[in-house]
């Protein structure tokens, strides 16, 4: 209904409100970065770091990280970053995997620059980021992103594996939603716990709430598929 939109349009706002200064340096971080010698790697890059993503698995891990205490240096800064680098990485091949040419009202790159470009510039971004994750020095962080990149493109591979596939039933389509969205929320979620110092219990919760944000996410996100 109107009014539930309203009502989630104003807690999305309110919540981004809370953490906009922190979002900004999440910014500028991915920008320096992706900063390189080849001109085409931050040309393209920036270009996608500019088309309005919405910010919302970085906003996980920076609420997380204030919700249990974390109040010195900047670690949830740069591994919201690192989050958004691998969600960004994700986003060039996805786009060329499904031969798109807009992404929110915009040219996809691989539309201006091509597919190889695409490709190449994403894999740059990846291992940027697991060079963010490795600078960080917490294994348990490392294991833990590492591990929902591999889902994540796990997800891609089963996703494209079932395409013109009729017949898919539920168990595969949330398999493909869980490993392809729901890993990297959950995970984004439980690094906020994690450099927060929080319990394993704690972790846990985290790991669910950030799944299930995931799961409602991509379903939103399809539905509009079908609508639009």
């Amino acid at each position: 209904s109107k009014h539930s939109k309203n009502l989630m349009n104003d807690s999305t706002n309110i919540m981004m409100d809370l953490i906009k200064d922190d979002l900004k340096l999440v910014n500028s971080f991915m920008i320096s970065q992706i900063k390189s010698e080849v001109p085409l790697i931050p040309l393209l890059s920036e270009y996608l770091l500019n088309s309005g993503g919405k910010r919302i698995r970085p906003a996980l891990t920076i609420l997380f990280s204030k919700l249990f205490g974390y109040k010195f240096g900047s670690r949830h800064i740069c591994l919201s970053a690192c989050i958004e680098l691998i969600h960004m990485a994700s986003l060039l091949h996805d786009d060329v995997v499904d031969e798109s040419y807009l992404r929110r009202g915009k040219k996809t790159a691989n539309k201006i620059w091509g597919n190889k470009a695409s490709v190449l510039v994403g894999d740059y971004i990846f291992t940027k980021a697991f060079q963010i994750m490795v600078d960080d020095q917490d294994l348990e962080v490392l294991q833990n992103l590492s591990n929902a990149s591999k889902s994540l493109a796990q997800g891609e591979v089963m996703q494209l594996s079932l395409k013109n596939n009729l017949d898919i039933d539920a168990e595969k389509y949330f398999k493909v939603v869980e490993d392809k969205t729901a890993k990297l929320f959950s995970s984004s979620a439980m690094v906020g716990g994690i450099i927060a110092k929080c319990s394993d219990k704690i972790i846990s919760k985290l790991d669910k709430f950030g799944r299930n944000i995931g799961i409602a996410f991509q379903l939103l996100d399809d539905a509009l598929d079908y609508e639009c």
